[in-house]
């Protein structure tokens, strides 16, 4: 392998899709999501006795329509069309998945450090309508993909009257793009918490970052993608064992002993499930930082810290994304009137009605205020109403963190 062109290749994938209005966390994980296609199956983090850690991640983009979810991924998508990586369709059904996931180790035999050859099959799903790509409440595909995540040595599928298709070296990357309203819409509610959306990273991003009239790519830009495509031909070249060094251990030991299942949102019981698995989205991740800055397969304390503070970054935004997700049928409308009183800091009762009146009524919407002040969110004062000796209710966001 060639010496690098990139110092880091999440942060040039950045650089080089600045001049777009997609948020750079959904850029940034895009990124992430394309090394880990390109390492694929080949690689691996022997850190369980009996079950090594691969470098796959679900990562999900979460935000508003119009907020450039495809615009983030389309730079990845190409790249990875263009080095030749296998791509699952993207509309098709449970049965033909797992026809493209067995078909995918056609030509994939790997000699291991020991001298042994071995079969993968990797497929990554790179979904820019994840919801359309999972179905309504299609139990079955996502217990599929629950299963895959842990990249099982044999996976096998019977059929009642086709027999049954036996997968070796499982190995499912993916990334997709959806809207709350679409998750809440397409996923069960028991699924969330646990099965498979504990297994998802979600990056949350409440819309487009900026305006750009004219996003076009520059000519440093042009080169600096060649350099990324350079580079991204050497991960797809990076195969075996990745190790750690002994900053690692110390940083690892540290962080896991008092933050690995601590985050900022560890009481919310929809993320309860991510919260026991950030361990090991955590050492995903650190293979992939380190794929990213280099060929050496040495994990260090950069790349550690690298990792979490990414890990960090993402979790900030992650309990918006289930905000109106629960057993509460006006819990929707509720995440709605919350955003409304924190984007306008003050705001009238009756601009509440006229916004949200076909989804509540006033008494309905009146409650969902006295619950807002009795969770100290926000607060409501009566003030006058111009030219009458009548008042109304002003509603004022009240910041927590204050």
């Amino acid at each position: 392998m060639s010496p690098r062109k990139v110092t880091n290749w999440i942060e040039g994938f950045v650089e080089v899709t600045d001049n777009s209005e997609a948020p750079t966390a959904f850029r940034k994980w895009t990124a992430i999501s394309v090394i880990a296609s390109a390492l694929q199956r080949k690689c691996s983090l022997p850190w369980c006795q009996f079950e090594p850690f691969y470098p796959n991640m679900y990562i999900v983009l979460v935000g508003p329509s119009g907020c450039r979810k495809g615009t983030a991924m389309t730079p990845g998508l190409k790249l990875l069309q263009k080095l030749g990586i296998k791509l699952a369709s993207n509309a098709l059904t449970r049965e033909q998945l797992i026809r493209e996931l067995c078909d995918s180790s056609a030509g994939r035999i790997e000699v291991g450090t020991d001298g042994k050859p071995s079969m993968h099959s990797s497929l990554t799903v790179y979904s820019k309508e994840l919801t359309v790509f999972l179905g309504h409440n299609n139990d079955a595909l996502m217990s599929d993909l629950t299963d895959w995540y842990d990249c099982d040595d044999i996976w096998v599928y019977r059929t009642k009257t086709q027999g049954s298709d036996e997968i070796r070296g499982v190995w499912v990357n993916m990334i997709g793009a959806t809207t709350p309203m679409l998750i809440q819409s397409s996923l069960p509610a028991d699924a969330i918490g646990g099965g498979l959306t504990s297994r998802m990273i979600f990056i949350f991003a409440e819309g487009k970052e900026k305006q750009v009239a004219l996003p076009m790519i520059t000519p440093e830009q042009e080169v600096l993608y060649d350099c990324l495509y350079h580079d991204l031909q050497d991960i797809y070249s990076m195969r075996g064992k990745f190790g750690v060094d002994d900053g690692f251990v110390d940083l690892w030991e540290q962080w896991y002993m008092q933050e690995g299942v601590k985050p900022k949102f560890s009481r919310n019981t929809r993320l309860e499930g991510y919260t026991e698995r950030r361990g090991m989205h955590t050492l995903k991740l650190s293979m992939i930082c380190r794929a990213a800055m280099g060929n050496d397969m040495n994990i260090s304390k950069r790349d550690l810290a690298y990792a979490i503070m990414l890990l960090e970054e993402a979790e900030e935004g992650m309990p918006s994304v289930f905000k109106g997700f629960g057993a509460n049928p006006k819990s929707g409308v509720m995440a709605k009137m919350m955003d409304m009183i924190k984007d306008e800091k003050q705001i009238k009762f009756m601009s509440i009605i006229n916004e949200l009146w076909m989804e509540a009524n006033g008494l309905e919407l009146q409650a969902m205020c006295k619950q807002l002040v009795g969770m100290g969110y926000a607060t409501i004062t009566k003030i006058p109403i111009a030219g009458t000796t009548r008042t109304e209710d002003l509603i004022t966001y009240k910041d927590p963190t204050k």
